[in-house]
């Protein structure tokens, strides 16, 4: 499907979209896991807030997505999963179902259809990337700058994090291999569309870890998304790489002395998976809270509090102006063609499969 870069009127509760399991026993009581920041409050709006005021359920809110894989994969062991609805990348969301932590899920029964009768699947076409992952919004993981700290020469392509001599100062990155590997193939003068193909191999890898090494000293290593938007908005970083939806935040909700660098974006998929095993009752209020949250009024609304894209096209004609600020939400999403120039296309299934004896070897490199 085509992602597209519209954003929504606001409008009142369709109740009926989120009760499929209303028959059914559900728990009074939910934990949700999320990223925290910007992004977890846009979810509260959306979703949360009149999820609860519709159903009367206390929803209990967490911030460990960064951990989900691990700690999912520890509750299981000790048969003890005190997570209901979880959001994870797309590459997560295959680990942990392929692993079978995840429940499957029945698109287009257990999920809302189009207002126009378009079945769930058909509506999120190219986004239902496994059985177990329900889609909520297309983001990019980009760079931000200070303004005031390049010169009269602002940077314009990625590959300008690992200049250092027109770019003095520190940058910040993600403290894990994905990303930051592509990047520095990319600027080492690997070929976009053969960069996973050579990432795939030990050489390749030490090639990443060799060109990361020309800049090592000088970065600040991230691992919540709202770290670098926090550096940027300090001064501590002249550069940095997050998600662009925490980069709108500091950049037209703050209004900090920061701008955006498009160029080489990386577009991905955030998710909900439910963690397989839940109890009866726990399983059927994470169904009903999915379903409510991903129809296309919900994904719409959240496009009012940040910039990221609804993962279903149904959602992308409601998509308008920022709730608080009245301005256009178009022209600040990572899909909008004056933003996707040089776009790179994050390979889930690479990182699905390589993610944890890359992860090893990018932590040790770290430590050295």
């Amino acid at each position: 499907m085509k992602f597209t870069t519209t954003l929504l009127a606001s409008s009142a509760l369709t109740v009926a979209s989120g009760m499929a399991f209303a028959d059914a026993h559900m728990a009074n009581e939910m934990t949700i896991i999320s990223w925290g920041g910007a992004y977890s409050n846009s979810q509260q709006k959306a979703y949360n807030e009149p999820y609860a005021e519709m159903t009367g359920v206390k929803i209990i809110n967490d911030e460990s997505s960064a951990e989900a894989v691990s700690k999912l994969r520890a509750m299981n062991e000790a048969n003890n999963i005190t997570w209901d609805v979880v959001d994870v990348t797309a590459a997560d969301s295959i680990r942990l179902c392929d692993e079978g932590l995840a429940m499957e899920i029945d698109f287009d029964e257990q999920l809302a259809a189009a207002p126009d009768g378009t079945s769930a699947s058909d509506d999120f076409g190219d986004t239902l990337i496994n059985d177990c992952a329900i889609p909520q919004i297309v983001f990019s993981t980009t760079f931000g700058y200070r303004t005031d700290l390049v010169g009269d020469t602002p940077p314009t392509s990625v590959c300008d994090v690992f200049d250092t001599t027109a770019y003095p100062g520190k940058r910040a990155l993600e403290k894990r291999p994905i990303g930051n590997m592509e990047w520095a193939l990319l600027c080492d003068g690997v070929a976009k569309d053969e960069i996973y193909d050579v990432l795939a191999t030990p050489e390749g890898q030490q090639k990443a870890l060799d060109k990361l090494e020309t800049i090592k000293d000088d970065v600040i290593w991230w691992n919540a998304g709202a770290d670098t938007p926090q550096l940027l908005a300090d001064g501590e970083v002249v550069m940095g790489s997050t998600y662009n939806g925490r980069l709108f935040s500091v950049i037209v909700e703050q209004e900090q002395p920061v701008a955006m660098l498009w160029d080489g974006q990386m577009f991905d998929l955030d998710v909900w998976i439910i963690p397989a095993g839940l109890p009866d009752d726990r399983k059927a209020r994470a169904l009903d809270y999915v379903k409510f949250a991903t129809d296309t009024q919900r994904l719409a609304d959240q496009a009012k509090y940040i910039s990221y894209g609804p993962a279903r096209a149904s959602s992308a004609p409601l998509v308008g102006k920022h709730a608080e600020l009245g301005i256009e939400m178009a022209p600040h999403m990572p899909t909008d063609p004056a933003n996707s120039k040089n776009t790179f296309f994050f390979n889930y299934t690479f990182w699905a499969d390589y993610r944890d004896d890359v992860d090893a070897k990018f932590q040790a490199w770290l430590a050295q």
